[in-house]
């Protein structure tokens, strides 16, 4: 990233099975926080309605499942959503849990006449996917559902769908996130408020051994920035802590692309530009004004290539001076791999982004 020596990097502090610690360098404060909002709202899991809170194993769930809004089916297929069953009767005096346990992935379907158009999601599905998180773990607790008594029987047919949640809280993967930087206060982004002992009252994180304290009338630095954002990321186990990781950074990545994209379509370009200027600079000559001949009294026939602006002809001449001493924005400019390229997403760069 502009503006830092080193490259972006992430330094895995702690990695368990439901949450990872680590820390996120040479980066800048909207690039990190960008990071925490997307692993947090924009990674697809799935879940069954009404029972919406119980998390099932959505490993791979982007490329392994499709949006309903997205699939042909007329409601819902094994290409869009996971049926799970719930069939479970009391027969004994003792009051009877209900529990997540009780739900099993169904895999064959009544009517697949009823499918949409037929595609590779089966294929790219883990043994479990679907499966409710810690059924058959020990040390894991089930989620209670309901509790019955003798006589009593329930009967349930779940349609889980995929989603994510920016559409509801329900089908977020994290069940917290904690984000930290500048434990000291250097930059004094904190007003602490406190009534005897600053520093008694607001006491200093685990994340402050990672940094130097301040020094003794050190004088403030107004230009300064954070560079080091420390995360510790939960999961309800739906997504694995690096799988939501990972996928975070590259859910980021295709934003900042789509974004790119955006700004250089919504741009007319240089063969639009010249065809719009013959229609309605006609100056007399044979081709006309706007990006015309070498002859004309308009721009020159040769559009920007691969400098600066034109070294051929310059506005209003038949000569050759021009505009910086090369030619206009081309494949080194805009259109290059430096930066903006060809497809018009970021190319091939030493910081680490690959669209």
């Amino acid at each position: 990233m502009p503006g830092y020596a080193n490259e972006p990097s992430v330094r895995v502090r702690e990695l368990g099975k439901g949450q990872v610690n680590f820390v996120l360098e040479n980066v800048d404060l909207a690039f990190a926080n960008s990071l925490r909002r997307v692993m947090i709202a924009d990674l697809p899991t799935f879940i069954a309605h009404r029972l919406g809170m119980i998390p099932l194993i959505s490993t791979n769930c982007d490329a392994a499942m499709r949006y309903s809004r997205d699939c042909t089916c007329p409601s819902w297929c094994r290409y869009c959503s996971v049926e799970l069953t719930l069939n479970v009767s009391c027969n004994d005096s003792v009051t009877l849990d209900v529990t997540s346990n009780h739900l099993d992935v169904r895999e064959q379907y009544d009517d697949e006449a009823q499918e949409g158009e037929a595609g590779e999601e089966l294929s790219k599905r883990v043994p479990n996917f679907g499966v409710p998180v810690g059924k058959g773990d020990t040390n894991c607790p089930p989620v209670l559902i309901c509790k019955m008594r003798k006589g009593q029987e329930l009967k349930v047919k779940c349609i889980a769908k995929k989603g994510i949640a920016k559409e509801h809280a329900k089908w977020s993967p994290c069940s917290a996130i904690a984000f930290e930087y500048d434990p000291y206060n250097k930059l004094r982004h904190t007003t602490h408020w406190f009534e005897q002992d600053e520093r008694a009252e607001w006491p200093l994180s685990d994340n402050a051994k990672e940094e130097d304290p301040p020094r003794e009338n050190e004088v403030f630095d107004f230009r300064a920035k954070p560079q080091n954002f420390y995360f510790n990321v939960e999961t309800d186990g739906s997504l694995s802590p690096q799988e939501v990781v990972l996928k975070g950074l590259s859910e980021l990545q295709k934003k900042l692309a789509s974004l790119f994209l955006g700004l250089k379509d919504d741009q007319p370009t240089i063969e639009e530009d010249g065809a719009q200027a013959d229609a309605t600079m006609d100056d007399g000559q044979a081709t006309g004004g706007g990006w015309g001949s070498t002859t004309a009294a308009g721009w020159s026939n040769q559009s920007p290539s691969a400098g600066s602006w034109t070294n051929a002809v310059s506005p209003g001449s038949g000569g050759g001076s021009s505009w910086g001493g090369a030619s206009s924005p081309g494949r080194n400019g805009w259109g290059g791999s430096g930066g903006w390229s060809s497809s018009g997403s970021p190319g091939q760069q030493s910081n680490g982004w690959n669209v």
